[in-house]
């Protein structure tokens, strides 16, 4: 059970402020394994990422749509596969940057679920100099 404590403030003078507690149960639609996508490494090297997305057997739901916000930096490919008599769906994302610096990036995959209209896959890019030291 989650419980959160929120301040409420009034304009009555003999209680100007007072907690209101709520709680409730929480139940997820689906599980991202990891939670983010990371494109981390040199400038000029092929890097590549994915990513699980697993619907909960009480919520299910078909992904129906794939957008990027930017997608300058990167290309994605999403499939539908089955893992351990489960329907997941695996999103393979690659890096395009051809020069070093960091990016950010969203996915957007929407769903034919009303309660879950879309889900945002954030991601990381962080490509480096691919120049390596050297000892003297």
């Amino acid at each position: 059970m989650l419980s959160k404590s929120i301040s409420v403030y009034t304009n009555d003078k003999r209680k100007p402020i007072f907690s209101l507690i709520i709680s409730g149960k929480v139940d997820k639609f689906f599980m991202l394994s990891p939670s983010l996508l990371r494109l981390t490494g040199p400038v000029g090297e092929k890097i590549k990422s994915s990513l699980t997305i697993v619907p909960e057997e009480k919520y299910p739901f078909k992904i129906v749509k794939a957008s990027v916000k930017i997608g300058k930096n990167i290309r994605f490919k999403l499939k539908k596969v089955k893992r351990s008599e489960k329907k997941v769906y695996l999103l393979t994302v690659e890096n395009l940057r051809k020069e070093t610096g960091r990016y950010y990036d969203t996915i957007f995959l929407k769903t034919d679920k009303k309660p879950l209209p879309d889900i945002r896959i954030h991601i990381h890019g962080n490509i480096t100099n691919n120049m390596k030291k050297t000892n003297k």
